[in-house]
């Protein structure tokens, strides 16, 4: 197995639910208010969005890549544990998760070989 041959990361995975009928409106909240904040927030080397529906739930699984966790407490304060929910949250999500994981990144092989 090929180690991260980048520079070493942590990862920052969250995970929140909602119906299928906001799904789509809350895709735009989370691209408009998350994702274009993430990559304009120092030290954030990348954001992926994933969705999954399945059984008329839509759950979005966001993956923020981080040069350090330093880089994460200067985001969202000095619990990286805790989520940083967004301002319309509790209007789209099933529920609100309370914190986040972090992973150190060990292989990261996107893009062309």
């Amino acid at each position: 197995m090929a180690i991260n041959r980048r520079k070493p990361a942590v990862a920052r995975m969250w995970r929140g639910r909602t119906t299928q009928s906001l799904a789509d409106e809350y895709a735009a909240c989370l691209w408009e208010h998350g994702v274009k904040k993430l990559r304009s927030t120092p030290g954030n080397l990348g954001v992926q969005v994933f969705r999954r529906a399945h059984d008329g739930i839509v759950e979005f699984t966001t993956i923020s890549c981080w040069e350090s966790r330093e880089a994460i407490r200067a985001y969202a304060g000095t619990d990286i544990a805790r989520t940083h929910h967004l301002p319309r949250d509790a209007e789209y999500l099933l529920e609100l998760p309370p914190t986040v994981t972090h992973f150190d990144v060990l292989v990261d092989e996107r893009g062309p070989a």
